[in-house]
């Protein structure tokens, strides 16, 4: 069934989504990579997005989402004293040899420098310290970091700890660690200046951050590296530049210094490449998606805000489109829940996915509905 769009023709493809094309405009070294675009959850580039990547110290994003979480529910304040044990002193101090505090044995320390510390310093012991001081012990807190990840929509994760230190059942993607940071920019306005500020001492010590990008002038403000020697160099990185925020992920890089220039050039290129374009006001009904044994027979699949495509300059000439769902989809279906997916292509090679969700509730429907739907499958297949 052939659906009209503003600039294309849509096809309604149904069943598993299969890999994705990437864009031939960009090449990158990075190993993983996704430039997304922060207010619409838009992916301009994408590079082995969905794979499985070990995320070293970009896990403690997903640490400071807890924290944070637990801030605004007023269970620990800024001001309150958190011990530095035995385990975050051995297991993540200065005697590890990883990126650390330089923290005291026995010492107490404030919860907002440990948020610092974490985020400038990538301070094994104090994203330790935090876990124990908020949930006992790092295994409890893993457990708040997985819950935490599932309610955001991070299916491609697992934690095990909240340092990122090397465990082979820890484990993210490039999708989810931007989707990620997106939601630490959304959600936490009050504590992303953090991620911006250039250095930190402790105990006579002074570290620079760790994301360079921060300081090269192309308005990077956050977010995150990391690195092991299985996984290489990686950053969550974003900028407002250019009149919009982008969040990108470079991972899989063999120095911090193809890591910053990987990362400045995927933020760059997609500063300056694109031109935006109103395709669809917010609740809008871009497509509609077949349900099976509902209420209706259909439901409207619609962006969540305004559809706001960014697309090569001087491209339109070359735009297709399709949506991706599993269908038909099974009542009950939620509004608001995300059932399909966009993408948007210049010749072959897919340029931007933005997510689409369901603009209505539909329940499931009575026996004759289902019965209806049912043989209707029988008979002539699902068109």
């Amino acid at each position: 069934m052939p659906v009209r769009l503003l600039f294309a023709l849509f096809v309604l493809v149904f069943g598993t989504v299969g890999a994705f094309a990437q864009t031939a405009t960009f090449e990158t070294a990075a190993r993983f990579a996704v430039l997304m675009d922060y207010e619409s959850g838009t992916v301009i580039f994408q590079k082995d997005a969905d794979a499985r990547l070990e995320p070293a110290s970009m896990t403690k994003l997903m640490t400071l989402a807890v924290v944070f979480n637990e801030l605004r529910a007023g269970r620990i304040k800024l001001t309150d004293q958190f011990f530095i044990s035995e385990n975050a002193w051995r297991t993540g101090g200065a005697a590890s040899g990883g990126s650390t505090m330089f923290a005291d044995l026995n010492s107490q320390i404030p919860v907002e420098d440990l948020i610092r510390s974490v985020i400038i310093q990538s301070g094994n012991d104090a994203a330790i310290a935090l876990a124990e001081g908020i949930a006992g012990n790092e295994a409890t807190f893993a457990g708040m970091m997985n819950q935490l990840a599932r309610q955001i929509g991070l299916e491609g994760s697992n934690f095990v700890n909240s340092t990122g230190l090397p465990d082979p059942d820890e484990y993210s993607t490039a999708r989810d660690l931007a989707n990620l940071g997106r939601y630490l920019i959304r959600e936490f306005p009050e504590f992303y200046h953090y991620f911006s500020e250039p250095e930190m001492e402790w105990n006579g010590i002074k570290q620079a951050n760790r994301n360079s990008l921060i300081e090269v002038g192309i308005g990077v403000d956050g977010l995150k590296t990391g690195h092991t020697e299985a996984a290489g160099y990686g950053a969550v990185i974003s900028t407002a530049q250019g009149g919009r925020r982008l969040v990108a992920v470079v991972h899989g890089l063999g120095s911090m210094r193809e890591r910053a220039e990987e990362g400045r050039k995927l933020l760059t290129w997609g500063t300056r490449a694109f031109e935006r374009f109103s395709a669809y006001k917010e609740g809008q009904v871009v497509a509609y998606a077949d349900v099976y044994g509902g209420t209706s027979s259909s439901v409207g699949l619609v962006g969540k805000g305004e559809i706001a495509l960014y697309l090569p300059r001087g491209s339109r000439e070359c735009l297709s489109a399709k949506i991706h769902y599993v269908g038909p989809l099974l009542p009950p279906v939620k509004a608001g829940e995300q059932v399909a997916e966009l993408q948007v292509f210049c010749n072959d090679d897919l340029v931007q996915s933005a997510p689409l969700f369901a603009a209505e509730d539909v329940p499931q429907g009575d026996l004759v509905r289902r019965a209806t739907d049912a043989l209707k499958q029988l008979a002539l297949g699902w068109l």
